[in-house]
């Protein structure tokens, strides 16, 4: 158990809420189908062309095929013609993608562990100007790819997409609450197969897209603050490049959040309770630790403090306490940190009905505080 685009003619604001379009539209089946190359002539556009729009963490070691690793990562271009195929290579464990062309709705990918895959997108019904955007939809501690680039036909042109317009840059950093995970499940959550856990319909992007706001979700099911599913801790990896403790540290002056969510608890509440230890000491301490390693980082970020969405952060007598202790202690001598509690709660990992319900939450609640009057 772990708990835890338009037409291109129109980008103005709009431009900005592109990849939105993955969280407001029903996903069609896999598109799966490997490749061999096609007698027609193409080109390729590598990774490393600097018309690719990357946006989220990145591992650009290797510029010619750079490693996807965050749930919530995108990757936009634009190009004409009639052909498209995407390239990967180096996928390790899971790995699923929302592929979007223009206003069609976006199709689910999943590219296979192992070696380079070409995966060919149907023949486009226009050989005017497209825009492609891919979107990782499972969590970066189920699979991390490289991607190699995109094939286009011979001859055909390629742009950078516009810049898209955010009105504010918002993180968060939780666990499979946050992740989206098994979010597409049904009656029962499941772990082998990551294709029904979609970031994109998670509670974290719907309340990105409500305000516009670029988004980074640097969540892991089953981690927790002193203890969870997973070995990793949250003050182990929040500055990370990868999900692992000792990966390369990410320049964080490079993006800097205006607002950054915060929500742990339930893996340390219900690990422990499952082994039958009382709730964790090191829970307060490492909470506030983190709260201070990420304002040193963040000066200038409004953090909120989040609790809820799932049974022990609704219902947990030890775990609501020593979050208020945490939220008690930080806010005194930090102005610029708040805090906010779900009353929506599901027993098993949220749906996507339970995800709306909590976007909705937060959103109003967003709406209605003084720390995001300039933002609009």
């Amino acid at each position: 158990m772990r708990i835890g685009y338009v037409p291109y003619l129109r980008r103005t604001l709009v431009s900005a809420m592109a990849f939105w379009v993955f969280a407001h539209r029903g996903v069609a089946a896999d598109s799966t189908t490997v490749t061999p190359r096609p007698t027609s002539p193409m080109q390729l556009l590598p990774a490393s062309d600097s018309r690719f729009l990357y946006e989220g963490r990145f591992d650009f070691a290797d510029p010619k095929a750079p490693v996807v690793i965050w749930q919530g990562s995108r990757i936009s271009l634009d190009f004409e013609g009639v052909q498209l195929a995407l390239c990967f290579g180096g996928a390790q464990e899971q790995n699923f993608f929302n592929v979007g062309i223009d206003d069609s709705p976006p199709v689910r990918i999943n590219v296979p562990a192992g070696g380079s895959h070409r995966i060919e997108w149907p023949a486009l019904t226009s050989s005017g100007r497209h825009r492609l955007t891919l979107f990782k939809r499972s969590e970066a501690d189920a699979g991390r790819v490289h991607f190699a680039g995109v094939e286009i036909a011979s001859g055909a042109r390629a742009w950078a997409p516009v810049a898209p317009v955010y009105s504010l840059r918002m993180e968060f950093f939780g666990d499979s609450i946050m992740v989206g995970a098994c979010n597409e499940d049904g009656v029962t959550d499941q772990w082998e197969d990551r294709s029904t856990h979609n970031n994109a319909l998670s509670y974290t992007t719907l309340t990105a897209a409500a305000f516009a706001a670029d988004y980074r979700c640097l969540a892991v099911s089953g981690m927790g603050i002193a203890t969870g599913y997973v070995e990793v801790k949250a003050g182990e990896i929040w500055d990370r490049l990868y999900s692992k403790p000792g990966s390369p540290r990410v320049d964080l002056a490079t993006w800097q959040p205006d607002v950054a969510f915060i929500n742990f608890g339930e893996n340390d509440d219900s690990f422990s309770s499952n082994q039958h230890q009382p709730f964790p000491a090191g829970y307060l301490p490492g909470y506030i630790e983190l709260i201070k390693a990420m304002r040193r980082a963040y000066p200038q970020t409004h953090f909120v403090l989040l609790r809820g969405g799932m049974h022990g952060g609704s219902q947990s007598q030890p775990l609501r306490e020593a979050w208020e202790s945490v939220v008690k202690s930080v806010e005194a001598s930090d102005p610029a940190i708040s805090h906010f509690v779900f009353t929506h709660w599901s027993s098993n990992h949220p749906r996507v009905s339970d995800d709306r319900a909590m976007a909705d939450e937060l959103v109003a609640w967003l709406k209605g505080q003084p720390f995001m009057r300039r933002f609009r």
